[in-house]
């Protein structure tokens, strides 16, 4: 399972962070950025919540999709 941000929609509500704080943290300027590619086993439910939470749709959950080395921060 992946997830991804889409900084482009980002506004820095961070709940995605408040729901899955082990998924999400927040940079600098408060955006959200993904921390754990791909979801650790477990954790698929939170990346749910934090993805129909998100007041953008900035947030993406795709169980099919591998993650790739080096995009964690996406």
């Amino acid at each position: 399972m992946r997830v991804t941000v889409d900084q482009s929609r980002c506004q820095g509500h961070a709940l995605c962070a408040m729901h899955a704080p082990d998924l999400f943290d927040l940079d600098d300027e408060g955006h959200s950025f993904v921390i754990a590619d791909p979801v650790p086993g477990g954790l698929g439910e939170a990346a749910y919540t934090a993805e129909a939470g998100c007041p953008e749709e900035a947030i993406t959950v795709d169980p099919r999709r591998p993650a790739h080395a080096g995009q964690a921060r996406s």
